[in-house]
């Protein structure tokens, strides 16, 4: 090699040096490494990356900066990442800056063939305009009743037979999978008027739910390689693309079926009498929309309703059969709320679903939801895309063209929000001094349920679902991990068990576990009170 060409490349080494010592000197976090950046470390502790970047998080005090890809030209725009889970930044950014943050251009491209232009992958007017309307149809009570009724039949005639076999056979059951299909179910009657059924009691797969939970995870998979790469393997029509491919193309097919026998049934009174009040349906009464649209919009209500609940329910339940105390005022705040309304008989308790007014008063049963959802929040990490320069209250300089992780799991594990027992589950930290009442904290420090303008729409319905679960489940059953199973977290954009979550199936005798409640004029709080 030549002298001139040994100089040159020394003066490119020096010079990047030089630029890479000014990079680093300039960001907190985890280390960063020439050109991979803080990539080293994401591998590195990827079994464990939520706990990773709250250990950051902590060290940096609520906010910090890394960089993905430390090379001149993108490294302080496209490669930098702001990660912060300080409630004045969440609120700076969901709200009072609203509009600067978008989702942005990689996550509309990561999951438009799945998702299209719907409400969960748009930005500007297409999202405003569809919020809207969705916002509408949230407010109403008829939308409530249906979620009511779907969730109803899906334990009633599904959860509860399984559960019973399985305790009487002294058998294990996978309750993650158990609660996936129930919450499928359901948000598929709510979105669109039909049961795909895959709560059966034969567990059976359904090709419509096989086809959507592929297209999701190989939408999911685009997030781990540049663009460049996996725009390739579509055009080649190879791997995980060419399964994204067909899975959506089973997806379209199977609800393009059923839009349009819907379009008939309502254009020309044909139902069989039948009411619908499924998303869907009350889309199509709105004005007329193009199939496409309407299959989106379907699809992203399943996406945001299915896993979400699902997997908060099942973090609430190993929690609940680890911290017995816990579980035995809920079942005794049941227990109360029921003899009040129904008398003291136990088999009248479970005679039907838990009404609108019995669900409104399980108070502590909401905190300790709302607990789980702190801890284990079922969306733990998101992002927004930075469109014009801006600086964070905490004076965090944010360039366009970067991008911002909030961690939603970090912001629930913060002594310097929560206090010193903030890694405790203690669902008292939710309820009034008196214990009477449910008391919401901050949105921009609980914020599970997203805040500022893109709040979940669906919260109340989600609370609704999980209550009337847990509600049916602890009112009948005792549960508990079975020997050998752990408890771990699945790296994903949803924060699912690893291993599913095995529980052993135990029958609550509640004359024996509440006897002064089946006795006439025994009063509610004296039941709560011998509880506590």
């Amino acid at each position: 090699m030549e002298l001139a060409t040994v100089v040159v490349l020394l003066g490119f080494v020096a010079a990047y040096a030089v630029w890479f010592a000014r990079l680093a000197s300039g960001l907190r976090g985890p280390r960063v490494w020439p050109v991979v950046g803080s990539l080293p470390g994401l591998v590195q502790h990827s079994e464990r990356m939520h706990e990773w970047i709250a250990d950051n998080l902590r060290g940096a005090g609520g906010t910090y900066q890394t960089c993905i890809c430390a090379v001149p030209g993108l490294a302080r725009r496209q490669g930098l990442v702001t990660v912060t889970c300080e409630p004045r930044n969440l609120e700076h950014v969901l709200r009072t800056r609203f509009e600067n943050y978008p989702k942005g251009p990689t996550w509309h491209a990561v999951f438009r063939d799945l998702l299209g232009d719907g409400i969960f992958n748009s930005d500007g007017e297409t999202w405003l305009a569809q919020r809207k309307t969705a916002a509408l149809e949230f407010t109403t009570r008829t939308l409530r009743a249906a979620m009511s009724r779907w969730v109803s039949r899906s334990i009633h005639r599904c959860l509860i037979p399984i559960l019973k076999e399985a305790s009487a056979a002294s058998a294990s059951v996978d309750l993650q999978d158990l609660l996936l299909r129930l919450t499928f179910d359901n948000i598929c009657g709510l979105a669109f008027g039909k049961d795909p059924e895959t709560l059966a009691p034969e567990l059976p797969e359904n090709s419509f739910a096989a086809a959507f939970d592929r297209a999701t995870e190989a939408s999911l998979r685009r997030f781990i390689l540049p663009e460049v790469v996996w725009r390739f393997k579509k055009w080649l029509r190879v791997g995980m693309e060419a399964t994204l491919s067909r899975s959506v193309a089973r997806v379209d097919g199977y609800l393009s079926a059923i839009i349009k026998a819907r379009k008939l049934e309502l254009g020309d009174g044909c139902g069989g009498g039948r009411s619908y009040d499924d998303l869907l349906s009350r889309f199509m009464k709105k004005g007329e929309y193009a199939d496409s649209f309407l299959q989106h919009v379907v699809l992203n209500f399943i996406l945001a309703g299915r896993d979400t609940s699902s997997v908060a329910l099942c973090w609430f339940f190993w929690l609940v059969s680890v911290h017995p105390a816990v579980e035995r005022r809920i079942v005794a705040e049941l227990v109360a709320v029921l003899t009040e309304s129904r008398g003291g008989d136990p088999s009248e308790w479970l005679a039907a679903p838990l009404a609108f007014e019995e669900l409104d008063r399980l108070v502590y049963l909401k905190a300790a939801l709302s607990e789980t959802l702190r801890l284990y929040p079922s969306v733990p990490e998101d992002s927004k895309y930075v469109h014009s320069d801006d600086v964070l209250p905490d004076g965090t300089f944010v360039p366009a063209g970067s991008s911002i992780t909030y961690s939603i799991y970090s912001a629930g594990r913060m002594k310097s929000v929560w206090g010193d027992d903030c890694l405790e589950f203690r669902p008292e930290r939710w309820l009034s001094p008196d214990g009477k009442r449910f008391e919401p904290h901050d949105s921009f420090k609980f914020v599970a349920f997203n805040a500022g303008p893109r709040i979940c729409l669906g919260k109340d319905l989600a609370y609704l679902q999980m209550k009337s679960v847990a509600a049916s489940v602890l009112l009948r059953h005792r549960l508990k991990v079975a020997a050998g199973h752990r408890v771990e977290q699945k790296m994903s954009l949803t924060l699912f068990m690893k291993d599913g979550l095995r529980m052993n199936v135990f029958d609550r005798d509640l004359t024996c576990e509440f006897g002064r409640a089946s006795r006439p004029g025994t009063s509610p709080s004296a039941v709560v009170e011998t509880a506590a």
